[in-house]
């Protein structure tokens, strides 16, 4: 008797796993098809996004010109003086004006800081393909977050990151993300989500650190599979 209630048990555990692990793939892929399909997806190989920025008091434009999965170049105008990063093929530079502690000149992207800006080449986040990228998602549970209802991911990615995803449980876009940035723990809240030629992107993004505060981006444009110019990724000669 003991030996077919101990099969019984293994039997409902390993019913009771498979279940949750079809739970958290069927959500994840309502979240594709919410962002736009798959195919859709696939299909999109540069991104060029006009954003401001609201920090401190200061409206600050950037423009991101991205290359999905090898490049990408961050611009942004910050009191007449212009400020760049720049990843291409895993290498790193960046020019800071000399308000920021910088010289005005092209110099290397410290390796923690390339590290921080790689995980922006994919721009529609660790949860598309999660299994072929060699992530691990897990469904935290059902949540209220901001007065909402939202499905709680866990993605801990191949290298080790813990993130926490928040999908809004009737649209199944992120409304929120919390994770590790620069050493503390910090949070993404994404809202007003605008279609772009079938693919939706959040209009509006706060970032939340204990460093800086507060920062609101809002996306003006997005433009989807423009020819880019590979020059503007290379590092200027001094």
């Amino acid at each position: 008797m003991r030996t077919n209630k101990l099969f019984f048990a293994l039997v409902a555990t390993c019913i009771s796993v498979s279940t949750f692990a079809q739970t958290v793939d069927e959500i994840v892929d309502k979240h594709i098809a919410a962002m736009g399909g798959m195919d859709k997806l696939n299909g999109v190989t540069t991104l060029v996004t006009d954003r401001s920025m609201a920090v401190q008091g200061m409206e600050i434009p950037t423009k991101t010109t991205l290359v999905v999965g090898k490049s990408l170049r961050s611009e942004s105008t910050v009191m007449g003086n212009s400020m760049v990063q720049v990843v291409d093929n895993s290498k790193g530079w960046m020019i800071r004006p000399t308000m920021m502690g910088g010289t005005g000149e092209p110099e290397d992207m410290p390796a923690d800081q390339i590290k921080q800006q790689l995980s922006q080449l994919d721009p529609f986040g660790g949860l598309v393909n999660y299994k072929e990228k060699g992530n691990k998602v897990e469904l935290v549970g059902k949540e209220k977050v901001d007065k909402k209802d939202v499905y709680h991911l866990k993605l801990t990615s191949k290298d080790g990151q813990v993130i926490d995803e928040f999908l809004d449980a009737n649209t199944y876009l992120v409304s929120k993300v919390k994770a590790n940035m620069n050493g503390q723990d910090g949070e993404i809240t994404f809202s007003d989500y605008k279609d772009y030629e079938g693919v939706k992107f959040a209009g509006s993004m706060d970032i939340t650190n204990p460093q800086m505060g507060v920062m609101t981006f809002i996306t003006n444009k997005v433009i989807i599979n423009s020819k880019v110019d590979d020059t503007i990724f290379k590092k200027p000669m001094k």
